[in-house]
């Protein structure tokens, strides 16, 4: 250093500091590394999430936004949390996907949370990530409360490895605690949007292969569900806690008994059941005119197509679940071998197997079925579904690159130089997003719906087309035997 001040003269050096290199993170930083951003309502990897199709489910989203803005007109005693629910497929992760957006225009938007079982990052499938991603959020919605939760994992360096009880405490109540006793403590307020809390799987703590009485049995999903809910209802009950909470999930039987009002002392907002109190016709109607007009002008179809009524036999068979119609639209116009007519006459013809009264999923599961039998072998297509599955879920924590589409062509060809992937599943487009070639090196299959899996899974609904989990090991041993055989 003394080179430097050689011949130098007639100079001062005011505030001297020397730097060592080592950039030491701050807190938020800190809790920035423990959040799931992928779980975070505009993250990138929901950049193909499903949203509401424009005019529809506005009632859905007016009665959520009211509330969030209003409540219930209720003064003594406000009522924070509200259910909304409905089966698989009526378009609950759509419809709470519009509202975060519609939240976030009107700065009502605290902070979001959407689960995925199908996800590639592990912080969406648990709850390890959740309250530091609530948290995190909330650092950014106002200045007051960044400065808080900073003091806040400043003073409990440990506070990501305490349970979801003590970490909500800590990052989320005790800074709005301090906040509230503020002589000019703003006045806060906005939504906390948690979706697909029923994807939540459970964190595992011990070995559960060990056997006998010193074995622990695995923890069970709705184990973690509950202690969310439970969380989220001890939050919402604190004085300072100024936020609405909306958790939208199956009607689960974990969700139905907490949100029964005979089980629980905290008073709930009333349910939203978006099938049994929105009558989601109308919006199914919308969408599929303005899907066809859309496929008439693609593919210069005349203005009698498609045929008088059949909107109306569509919406018949949708039975209010959108991913019905979502499903349909994806196959007609998926680039398959036949014309558009052809495709939608196809699903016009097809029946139920089984006519059952008691099974809402009964054309869903029909229109499932037909398309994975266009398949040169459905059988073969369907193992190579459930790998697909398999890697997203499994393979990729510990080799992330297994899950991309190309490894798991390398992984599943019995012939490494065949086109076999594009042969099985180029009629399946409908049903998977499958990356062309140029991508297939760095991203992913994926089902666009959970309803396919669960389908698959289901031997009474897939029938013919179920396949045993047994029959799955061996197929999957088999191609890793033979991948491992060639070198790849």
């Amino acid at each position: 250093m003394a080179r430097i001040f050689d011949r130098a003269q007639d100079f001062r050096i005011d505030n001297f500091q020397v730097f060592n290199g080592h950039h030491s993170p701050g807190p938020l930083e800190k809790l920035e590394a423990r959040i799931a951003a992928g779980a975070i309502h505009d993250s990138a990897e929901r950049c193909d999430a499903p949203k509401c199709h424009p005019d529809t489910r506005v009632a859905v989203q007016d009665d959520l936004y009211g509330w969030v803005v209003d409540g219930d007109g209720e003064s003594d005693q406000p009522k924070k949390i509200k259910w909304v629910t409905g089966p698989a497929g009526t378009g609950k992760t759509a419809v709470m996907g519009s509202l975060s957006g519609r939240c976030k225009s009107g700065a009502v938007l605290a902070a979001t949370f959407f689960f995925a079982s199908w996800s590639a990052s592990i912080g969406r499938r648990r709850k390890s990530a959740f309250v530091t991603t609530i948290a995190h959020q909330l650092a950014r919605y106002h200045p007051d409360l960044r400065d808080e939760i900073s003091k806040a994992v400043d003073a409990n360096s440990d506070i990501f490895d305490k349970n979801l009880h003590t970490q909500m405490e800590v990052l989320v109540l005790g800074p709005l605690q301090e906040i509230a006793h503020h002589p000019d403590k703003p006045g806060l307020q906005g939504a906390i949007i948690i979706d697909g809390l029923d994807e939540c799987e459970a964190e595992q703590y011990h070995d559960t292969t060990i056997t006998g009485p010193r074995g622990k049995p695995a923890r069970k999903n709705a184990e973690d569900q509950l202690e969310i809910l439970q969380i989220l209802q001890a939050a919402s009950s604190d004085p300072s806690f100024p936020f609405r909470i909306i958790i939208a999930s199956r009607p689960e039987r974990v969700f139905r008994e907490f949100f029964d009002p005979e089980n629980s002392p905290t008073p709930f907002a009333k349910k939203l059941d978006l099938h049994e109190e929105y009558n989601a016709h109308t919006d199914i109607t919308l969408f599929f005119e303005a899907q066809f007009n859309q496929l008439r002008r693609r593919y210069c179809l005349p203005p009698s197509w498609p045929p008088l009524g059949t909107i109306q036999t569509l919406v018949k068979n949708a039975s209010g679940q959108f991913i019905y119609a979502a499903t349909v639209i994806r196959f007609v116009d998926s680039g398959h071998r036949e014309p558009p007519k052809a495709l939608l006459e196809a699903i016009l013809e097809m029946e139920p197997t089984r006519k059952t009264a008691s099974n809402p999923l009964e054309q869903l599961d029909t229109l499932y079925a037909h398309i994975l039998e266009s398949s040169p072998d459905p059988l073969l297509s369907i193992l190579w579904i459930h790998t697909i599955k398999w890697c997203t879920l499994y393979a990729i924590r510990s080799i992330p690159i297994l899950s991309v589409a190309s490894n798991i062509n390398l992984l599943l060809q019995a012939d490494p130089e065949s086109s076999e992937a594009e042969h099985l599943l180029g009629n399946l487009h409908s049903l998977i997003q499958i990356p062309p070639p140029s991508d297939q090196a760095t991203v992913r299959y994926n089902l666009y719906h959970k309803s396919l899996g669960d389908f698959l899974g289901d031997s009474h609904r897939s029938g013919k087309l179920y396949v045993k989990r047994s029959d799955f090991k061996v197929f999957l041993w088999d191609a890793f035997i033979r991948a491992c055989a060639t070198g790849i």
